[in-house]
């Protein structure tokens, strides 16, 4: 049986488990479809090594070009299909241009933070959107913020914010909420036509033409990453997020899971540390195979 890990997912939960498992002596392929969540993050303060702020970016890039040193394999591609081999001893990620085998796969492609298509969102991305509040909850002290969102996730990232915010908004963009919001929290349910401001942001425009001036926007607009592949595989959920025992295994033997997708604390430090045990028991699971 080859030695081989496939790590789904480039953030630092993957990247982690790529660099464990590289280190344990396997050939680990690391599946990427570019930056994700930590990319988007303006400034990190808060994590171990770095005395000045860094971008999300520098830590991504940083973290990846240490993987890439050790001999992790990078595909870039986003992955479409995880099934099992043809002899059935190991599993296939497949994507539009690729196809990989291995007998184990970790998911660590994150809980998906989805955008959403209007004028100023991309271009506001760390000038004053962002796609945690616990990560940037503190940098909109007695600000105006608000949160993109309707459900579940909407109201948990408003409840991180309150403590915080001069303002709180909920903005629905048309949808029908199913969660209650609290009083405090001021519901909107116009459909949104832009995010404008100079060199951050400063107002939302309503397709009904009125204005609401912000200082920070939250997207909360559900979840999906990992999980969506998990489902596939009958992998076992807890709520939104994958089931996995104290060594980061799923109920599936060989795959395991790690970061984000696995819920508890969306943070750099804990993820790192999911995919060093993700990485570590791979490993172990290969080795005895």
């Amino acid at each position: 049986m080859e030695k081989k890990i496939i790590v789904i997912g480039s953030g630092p939960a993957g990247i982690s488990a790529a660099l464990y498992a590289r280190r344990s002596g396997a050939e680990v392929t690391v599946v990427t479809k570019g930056a994700g969540a930590l990319a988007k993050a303006e400034r990190i303060e808060n994590y171990y090594g770095f005395a000045e702020p860094l971008s999300g970016a520098e830590l991504e890039r940083q973290g990846i070009a240490g993987a890439k040193k050790l001999g992790v394999i990078f595909q870039e591609g986003e992955v479409m299909q995880l099934g099992f081999n043809d002899t059935f001893d190991g599993y296939q990620v497949s994507g539009p241009s690729f196809e990989l085998s291995a007998p184990s796969v970790i998911l660590a492609a994150g809980a998906s933070r989805q955008s959403l298509r209007v004028p100023g969102i991309a271009e506001f991305e760390g000038k004053g959107v962002s796609y945690c509040a616990i990560c940037d909850a503190f940098f909109y002290r007695q600000k105006r913020v608000a949160v993109i969102g309707s459900g579940e996730y909407a109201l948990h990232e408003a409840e991180v914010l309150a403590p915080h915010a001069a303002e709180l908004h909920i903005l629905t963009n048309g949808a029908e909420t199913d969660v209650a919001f609290p009083q405090e929290m001021l519901l909107h349910k116009q459909k949104i036509a832009a995010v404008e401001g100079e060199n951050h942001v400063e107002r939302i425009v309503f397709e009904d033409g009125s204005l609401l001036p912000l200082d920070g926007i939250f997207l909360a607009i559900g979840t999906a990453g990992s999980v969506a592949l998990a489902k596939k595989m009958g992998i076992l959920l807890d709520g939104q997020n994958i089931r996995v025992d104290d060594n980061m295994a799923t109920n599936v033997p060989g795959i395991f899971a790690a970061g984000d997708c696995t819920g508890g604390l969306l943070q750099v430090a804990k993820a790192v540390y999911d995919g060093a045990r993700a990485g570590l028991a791979a490993s172990k699971f290969i080795r005895g195979k």
